[in-house]
């Protein structure tokens, strides 16, 4: 039945996705006006402290530019009630207007300072926000790839992981959040401040007048939370199936599968979802706001009432009750930028919480090993007894094993999947260390060596490896210092015979391999498996390790790279992971695991005669 069939059911909708755990709890639901306003100074403080260590001089201005615009705010409210009196006074309109005049031009100065000190703010923000945005987000993938690989496997670490990300993302705006709730806050002080002056009397009416705008402000940053938060998972996941749809490198899945019409459907079906919630909301927003204008418009009332029977029975003078109505005025927007930025701090320093938290618990999951220093050549390699498990798994994925790997021989590792070869490579090289036994590098434990000098002498071409948006001569020597001479890079190139790819691309070692840029090429599967073998062929290392080299070549790249491998076995460790048994001709030493264990051990032609684990593999390899 074809999707054009109009007879066709249709497809089912997406499922409910529920966003859940710790970080699903929206801050702001229980967020009481009291802890909100406790909060605010904290997180003032820490967005200072971050911003100081990016720009000092930008940080002061920040703090300056709001102390500016609260001078402009109480100037011009006095000069606005000075100027009323004379234009509200007695004699002809030339000689009140004469009178006012100075006082005008007093208003004009005080609004061209307040532009002044918005237009100096802008510019702090713009000097420190694109750096502190890239210095917490360097400092997170930092922390990511510096933790012990092992961290990667627990619970609540992509959790944690996102929540900083969260933090980075608040970054764009926090600067800007903080200068505005500032600028705000000093200036409705500041206009509360001038009118006491003018008249204590009105005091208490600015502030019944301006309660309900705050109110409603607040609430309607609680129903704008809450959409996010119930939206939050249908957009990532939305966000995630786009990116795999449109992507050119599953182009040809998607098209020959025949899976656009449904990954329409899918993608349109989540977007109405998001659209209803968001939808939904738009009553409660409206009650909230017409209810706030409703009680704000009858405190206005009462207001106005009251300054007109102030002004009628001389207990003010028309002066300040025109004054007042600035007041007022200006009052009102500025509590609701306090209201509304100040949210937003609020919600900013729970990220900025979870960001520093990550920070700290990554720090304390950098690698600590010791000092003691791995001298080349790696002569042996001798893993005692070695055990690791996963953590929340009931089995260990290595499970007593011991091996023992010498210079110049090459050792195949074979084995059904979930077998452990791929997690014994890793604690080979130190990036897991066992929870029980002992691995060593010419006699010295891995705890005891800082793993930097271990991966320095370390060469791996991981089962699933990176196709890096790079030019070729950065993904050959990626991770290694290179001089002007590409020599060694054309050296790597040939010893997987990728020299005719690489020269029939359009730029040669320069070409960009990303086709999704403009001038960018690309490569084949198995060009890009070469390619990451010559990889590890350009850093030399003592320790050489393939898992799956060859499972994206036809046979004569894989001849190429086996030949390559035992040409170069003599001056290192080889090991190969591989599924092809024939493969495990190339190897001095082959081993059998299972289950986390090696269960057997020999030489090619040993396992084959054995009629063990490895010659029914290797039967039912050739069965087909």
């Amino acid at each position: 039945m074809t999707s054009t069939d109009s007879t066709a059911p249709p497809p089912p909708a997406p499922a409910e996705i529920t966003y859940e755990g710790h970080y699903s709890v929206n801050p702001l639901a229980e967020a009481s006006f009291g802890k909100l306003c406790r909060q605010i100074p904290s997180v003032l403080m820490r967005i200072a402290k971050l911003a100081w260590g990016i720009d000092p001089r930008a940080v002061v201005l920040l703090l300056i530019c709001p102390v500016g615009t609260g001078v402009a705010a109480a100037v011009m409210l006095t000069a606005t009630a000075r100027a009323m009196e004379s234009v509200l006074g007695d004699g002809s309109v030339d000689d009140r207007l004469h009178h006012a005049l100075p006082s005008l031009l007093v208003v004009a100065g005080a609004a061209a300072l307040a532009r002044i000190t918005q237009a100096l703010a802008t510019y702090g923000e713009r000097r420190i926000t694109p750096q502190l945005t890239t210095a917490t987000d360097t400092a997170l993938v930092e922390a990511v790839c510096r933790v012990e690989a092992a961290a990667y496997s627990e619970d609540g670490f992509a959790d944690r992981q996102e929540a900083a990300e969260m933090g980075v993302i608040r970054t764009h705006v926090m600067v800007s959040d903080a200068q505005r709730f500032l600028s705000a806050l000093v200036k409705m002080v500041t206009a509360c401040g001038v009118l006491s002056v003018l008249n204590p009397v009105m005091l208490p009416l600015l502030l019944l007048a301006v309660l309900p705008a705050g109110a409603g402000a607040i609430l309607t940053a609680r129903v704008d939370y809450d959409i996010h938060y119930a939206n939050v998972a249908d957009r990532n996941v939305r966000g995630m199936m786009r990116w795999w749809a449109t992507t050119p490198k599953h182009g040809d899945e998607v098209r020959a599968n025949s899976m656009i019409d449904y990954l329409l459907f899918w993608y349109r079906s989540l977007s109405e979802r998001v659209d209803r919630r968001t939808l939904a909301a738009a009553p409660r927003t409206l009650r909230i706001s017409l209810v706030s204008s409703l009680v704000g418009g009858i405190f206005l009332l009462v207001t106005w009432t009251m300054l007109a029977w102030l002004a009628t029975t001389g207990r003010i003078a028309l002066a300040i009750a025109a004054t007042a109505v600035v007041a007022v005025q200006t009052t009102l927007a500025a509590l609701s930028q306090v209201v509304i930025n100040g949210a937003a701090l609020f919600n900013t320093s729970l990220y900025l919480g979870d960001m520093q938290a990550f920070f700290d618990d990554a720090a304390k999951r950098a690698p600590k090993r010791g000092t003691l220093a791995l001298q080349a050549p790696v002569e042996e390699i001798r893993l005692d007894e070695v055990t690791y498990q996963f953590p929340g798994k009931e089995k260990p994925a290595v499970d007593r094993l011991s091996l023992t790997l010498r210079r110049g021989e090459i050792l195949a590792i074979v084995g059904i999947n979930g077998a452990g070869k791929t997690t014994l490579t890793k604690l080979i090289t130190g990036i897991f260390l066992p929870d029980k036994g002992s691995v060593t590098w010419n006699g010295l434990d891995l705890a005891s060596v800082p793993p930097a000098t271990v991966w320095n002498c370390t060469g791996l071409v991981p089962q699933i490896f990176a196709q890096w948006p790079l030019r070729v001569r950065e993904n050959v020597t990626l991770g290694q210092p290179r001089t002007a001479d590409d020599g060694p890079v054309w050296e790597a190139v040939d010893a997987v015979g990728m020299r005719e790819a690489v020269e029939d691309l359009p730029h040669g070692l320069d070409t960009l391999l990303a086709r999704e840029m403009f001038g960018g090429s690309e490569l084949s599967g198995g060009q890009w498996q070469r390619l990451a073998c010559s990889r590890a062929l350009y850093r030399r290392p003592e320790l050489l390790i393939l898992d799956e080299p060859t499972s994206q070549m036809d046979p004569r790249g894989e001849h190429g790279i086996l030949e390559a491998i035992k040409a170069i076995a003599r001056d290192r460790i080889t090991v190969i992971i591989t599924h092809r048994l024939e493969n495990t001709k190339v190897a001095d030493h082959v081993v059998v695991m299972e289950q986390g264990r090696i269960t057997e051990r020999g030489s090619y032609d040993d396992l084959v005669h054995a009629r063990g684990t490895f010659a029914q593999l290797l039967e039912l390899s050739q069965d087909r």
